[in-house]
């Protein structure tokens, strides 16, 4: 299986999801955007993994990729592969599928708790979760839930947290697949948005004990084996 994953700043990588492709021999490869690399044709892979990165999905004046990356998620959606979008990846596939992404009315920055639809508690995906769990988050945008879109989860801070689309399209507005080392580099590079607010924490409540990245890594890979089985039952 080839796995292709699009990465916008180079502090922000596949985290934990990496270390699980690894352990499959999965074929990993991936566009750095930030270094104006190519994008794939979406032929001839199974898994497009989209990250999450400090722009907005209309800064396209500024990110002139951003235009041809869309295309490229549009194109991977229309031919039936499964695509993740984490953060900004979960935006720019909100967007892609017509609905509308604009900031939030709060900054979501820390670690705070998502609450499960009662959808996401039947979802096939993501119903080994528990109803309330406490995941990392890094952002001020949020997005419409797309038509034909299933809501997954909230937190109190955003209504929009996840959402599956057509079964094998999936968006997550929080991160599972954060590492200590993934958190620190986002605080080194965007340390100017820790400023005070409700739902902002500052850098010493992000890098919590291991065993809270421990215990989202752990619901990282398992909703990575079951979108796996999921893509085995297409084929």
């Amino acid at each position: 299986m080839h796995i292709h994953y699009l990465q916008h700043v180079p502090f922000e990588g596949l985290g934990r999801i990496e270390q699980w492709i690894k352990t499959r021999w999965y074929h990993l490869t991936a566009t750095g955007l930030y270094r104006d690399e190519i994008l794939p044709e979406v032929d001839g892979i199974d898994w497009l993994i989209v990250m999450g990165g400090p722009m907005g999905v209309n800064d396209e004046d500024e990110f002139p990729w951003l235009v041809h990356e869309k295309l490229t998620i549009e194109r991977a959606i229309r031919q039936g592969k499964i695509v993740i979008g984490i953060c900004l990846g979960a935006q720019l596939i909100a967007d892609v599928l017509g609905a509308r992404v604009y900031p939030n009315r709060f900054k979501e920055i820390g670690w705070f708790p998502i609450e499960l639809t009662e959808a996401g508690q039947q979802s096939p995906l993501f119903g080994f979760l528990p109803k309330r769990l406490n995941v990392f988050h890094w952002h001020g945008d949020t997005f419409d839930l797309p038509a034909d879109a299933v809501q997954i989860a909230r937190s109190e801070a955003c209504e929009h947290q996840a959402f599956v689309y057509d079964e094998r399209v999936i968006g997550l507005q929080f991160h599972m697949e954060s590492t200590p080392e993934g958190i620190d580099g986002l605080v080194r590079n965007c340390s100017e948005e820790l400023v005070d607010g409700l739902y902002i924490q500052t850098p010493s409540q992000l890098i919590v004990a291991p065993e809270a990245f421990n215990i989202v890594n752990k619901f990282m890979d398992g909703l990575l084996t079951r979108i796996e089985q999921t893509a085995k039952k297409m084929h």
